[in-house]
């Protein structure tokens, strides 16, 4: 794992060095994946990254982690409130949609979700032209490959330093980097609503998803639900479909 590090960490210098840019920035949830991340960029530019801390309507607990991650790993830090934004936003179009006896309750849920997770897009890329950084993404290989994150949401970043690294081997990294037990070990959740985990909506489990990437023999229901996910979120990792002139 410390070559594992090491390797990552001097990518992220090259990366930057040739994007001729001046650092990197990440969001920190109070999850695993950004723990790491935020860790990582730190390592790598110890003076010029940042941890952003977005909530909205965030719990209690993951707001505490993420205060835990960016106060232990020594990174600079800031937090934007987006919750005021987000419900302005978002209760402005569900009440024109409602007006035209449009709104899609089975919908609803998804969208307020993904709108959350495009903000916080937006609020990342503002700092990023503010201080001429990178967007850092914390996609692992079981949620890149399975399309588990958000369009132009948590997938719109600039690079993504764990894409090839297993749910199983991001958790390796973080004991290896001294991310908080309370970190590593809680179940995964993108906090989109109350409750929420991220297996519970996937149907199946990062260890099952993990040992499928790796080769193994898996249960054909979940060997069918995994390549389901991927099949369908295929338009977030191709390029975009475009007309072509003769």
């Amino acid at each position: 794992m410390e070559k594992e590090v090491n390797d990552i960490t001097a990518w992220l210098k090259q990366t930057v060095n040739d994007a001729g840019v001046d650092g990197l920035l990440v969001g920190v949830s109070g999850g695993l994946d950004s723990a790491v991340v935020a860790n990582l960029i730190k390592r790598a530019f110890p003076e010029n990254s940042l941890g952003v801390i977005m909530p909205i309507h965030t719990s209690t607990d993951n707001m505490t982690d993420a205060d835990k991650v960016v106060e232990e790993c020594g990174i600079d830090s800031m937090t934007i409130d987006l919750t005021e934004t987000h419900d302005l936003m978002y209760n402005g179009i569900r009440n024109e949609l409602k007006a035209k006896a449009e709104f899609n309750e089975e919908n609803d849920r998804l969208a307020g979700a993904n709108l959350r997770a495009r903000l916080r897009m937006s609020t990342l890329y503002t700092l990023a032209t503010n201080y001429n950084y990178l967007v850092v993404g914390t996609d692992n290989a079981a949620e890149f490959y399975t399309g588990y994150f958000t369009k132009y949401g948590d997938g719109g970043v600039d690079i993504l330093p764990i894409v090839e690294f297993t749910k199983t081997e991001v958790r390796e990294m973080a004991a290896y980097l001294n991310v908080p037990d309370s970190v590593v070990s809680k179940k995964p959740s993108a906090d989109l609503w109350e409750d929420q985990t991220d297996e519970a909506e996937m149907g199946v489990s990062y260890d099952t998803i993990d040992a499928y990437l790796k080769g193994a023999d898996i249960p054909e229901k979940e060997k069918q639900i995994i390549e389901d996910m991927h099949r369908k979120t295929a338009h977030k990792r191709d390029a975009l479909p475009a007309f072509r002139r003769s």
